[in-house]
């Protein structure tokens, strides 16, 4: 099971790929809008999954719903690159793995396999998991986008297209999720900081902004053996080892608009 901070530390990283590639975008998710883009004759879209059955029955229902372009089918990517298609006309890889776990080695390795293949399109990942932890994993892992099954196929389309568009698409659940999460920060930092005495929160603030004990002392008129002893006192409550990891762990807990 990952720990909370390095979970925490997936989570800045996705919210900051997801604003900013979505801010670089000028396509909008709107379930009741079809506006795709215009592809050429030659543009496809590529479904690999190892069930037959769930691949054709995905691809004709994009057909049904004007995808825009055509839309390819293979079982795996050897098969696909066995197959002589033309890679010029490539949009987009959409990759099913049903209810395959991440955490298993080979599906993650598949994966990665996938978007170094096809460094130049969006790969975006289908799957029956909306867990947040699996989410994070795919991101990490370079997809550009997590497409649950419980989302419908118009939303399917529009997750494909951002991911064209360079974007990134994940689901609603996954950012409640992370609302949450962000929310739980804050507990925890009310939480700690309650602990702390008046002198110890300044002293903290202090080496949240990186100031060196010396000027702690002078601007707290304390003796630079005191802001030591505080430190010491403040590592032991946040189990930190050193005044760096209590920079950082003091700055991860602050909410942004309680920072000054």
């Amino acid at each position: 099971m990952r720990s909370s901070h390095a979970i925490d530390e997936s989570v800045d990283e996705v919210i900051h790929e997801i604003v900013e590639s979505n801010d670089n975008s000028s396509y909008t998710i709107s379930s009741n809008e079809n506006k795709f883009q215009k592809y050429s004759t030659s543009d496809y879209l590529l479904i690999i999954d190892r069930r037959a059955l769930e691949r054709e029955c995905l691809a004709q229902a994009l057909a049904a719903h004007h995808m825009g372009m055509k839309v390819k089918t293979c079982g795996s990517l050897q098969e696909w690159q066995t197959s002589n298609q033309n890679a010029a006309g490539l949009r987009a890889v959409l990759v099913n793995t049903g209810n395959r776990n991440l955490g298993d080695g080979d599906l993650s390795a598949e994966i990665c396999e996938l978007v170094e293949a096809f460094q130049r399109v969006a790969v975006v990942m289908v799957a029956d998991n909306d867990d947040l932890t699996t989410i994070l994993k795919a991101l990490e892992l370079g997809v550009q986008g997590y497409i649950p099954t419980t989302v419908g196929i118009e939303i399917c389309m529009q997750a494909i297209e951002l991911a064209i568009a360079g974007g990134k698409f994940v689901p609603a659940s996954c950012v409640l999720s992370l609302r949450k999460l962000m929310g739980g920060r804050s507990d925890e930092f009310r939480h700690i900081t309650t602990s702390f005495t008046a002198r110890q929160s300044a002293v903290a603030e202090g080496l949240r902004r990186g100031k060196a004990n010396k000027i702690i002392a002078y601007e707290l008129n304390l003796c630079e053996s005191t802001v030591k002893v505080h430190i010491r006192n403040i590592m032991k409550k946040l189990g930190a080892t050193n005044r760096t990891e209590v920079a950082y762990k003091i700055g991860d807990m602050i909410p942004h608009e309680s920072r000054f």
